[in-house]
């Protein structure tokens, strides 16, 4: 069941702001990529109940996950490979591979995923930002 709804809060040329709500409250999951227009990857916000798994495992041709643990604490399994992962934890997996993760804890855990075509990144950070000058607004 998803209590929450993503709502769009500005909105420009050249960019999107949207706001899955409160994520200490949010239950679900959420998929991002329709409401920023996202071109590049897909978001998702998830929460598991205490002792709750996705209820089924999957596996991507083309894209790789990584997922982020915002709260909460679980088991994640990456074809028969299982370890703990807990807030701050962040895992990437490849494509062709089987994935699924369960909440351990006593609270929910919440977490983001961001799906990529995997090899895509052709720059970061360091290599594709470049400093300019603008007036500071903030």
């Amino acid at each position: 069941m998803n209590m929450n709804e993503i709502k769009t809060l500005n909105q420009g040329e050249k960019f999107t702001h949207v706001s899955a709500d409160t994520l200490k409250s949010f239950e679900g999951k959420q998929f991002v990529k329709d409401a920023t227009g996202a071109t590049s990857c897909e978001i998702s916000f998830g929460t598991l109940p205490t002792g709750v798994a996705v209820p089924f495992f999957h596996s991507h041709k083309e894209n790789e996950e990584n997922y982020i643990i915002l709260s909460g604490a679980g088991k994640f399994q990456v074809d028969d490979n299982v370890f703990d992962i807990t807030e701050g934890s962040v895992i990437r997996v490849a494509t062709n591979c089987d994935r699924n993760l369960k909440c351990t804890s006593n609270e929910p855990m919440t977490y983001i995923c961001i799906q990529a075509k995997e090899g895509s990144l052709g720059g970061y950070t360091m290599t594709d930002a470049e400093i300019t000058e603008r007036e500071n607004l903030l």
